[in-house]
């Protein structure tokens, strides 16, 4: 049987720098030849339930907001990662299952699982930092707000309250890392704790 792959999640609060950081290693990976995921997104059906999610100005309930998110990564899981993971390949992704718990659950206050069909993430890397410093910086880029970013800021700071109980439920996947460093210090501690994980993959 092919050994299975390498399952490499990036998780954090709004404008944490996890899409950048997500680039960057797909860049430096790039020999390797990693699938990139973001969600919610990167299937057919991912996209369009994005755009339901995001920007269509629905009120949705959150539960039936909770289960779109699941729904769209369901689809990620069985159309890109778990054929990557079974192919022996990286799999690369920005946002994954611990979003949900840490918005639906720790912010919405839902009940949330982990569904026994979902992958578990071999390493996830957590980026940290004020949740006022995340949106400044969207609303700096000249970035218009996603349905998710307009949440008032007791909001974020619950989301980010659940990142840091699900980090210290299990640091041996957790990665926490300043999001106030710069991009490339970032990157370089995303590569040194990446490093031993790539050799096993050798």
């Amino acid at each position: 049987m092919a050994r299975r792959g390498l399952f490499i999640t990036f998780e954090g609060t709004e404008g944490s720098g996890k899409t950048t950081q997500t680039e960057l290693l797909g860049e430096w990976l790039a020999s390797r030849d990693p699938v990139v995921v973001r969600e919610p997104g990167g299937t057919e059906l991912g996209e369009q339930i994005r755009d339901v999610l995001l920007y269509k100005g629905m009120d949705i309930d959150p539960e039936a907001e909770m289960y779109l998110f699941m729904a769209s990564r369901r689809q990620l899981i069985a159309e890109a990662i778990t054929p990557a993971l079974m192919a022996g390949q990286i799999v690369i992704a920005d946002r994954y299952q611990d979003s949900t718990l840490a918005y639906q659950g720790g912010a919405r206050g839902l009940p949330t699982v982990w569904p026994p069909t979902f992958p578990r993430p071999d390493i996830t890397f957590l980026l940290e930092g004020p949740v006022e410093t995340g949106l400044t910086r969207h609303e700096q880029a000249g970035k218009a707000k996603d349905r998710m970013e307009r949440e008032a800021l007791e909001f974020h700071r619950k989301v980010a309250e659940a990142y840091d109980r699900l980090a210290v439920a299990e640091p041996k996947r957790f990665v926490r890392l300043d999001a106030n460093g710069s991009r490339d210090k970032i990157h370089l501690v995303v590569r040194d704790h990446l490093k031993p994980l790539l050799e096993r993959l050798d």
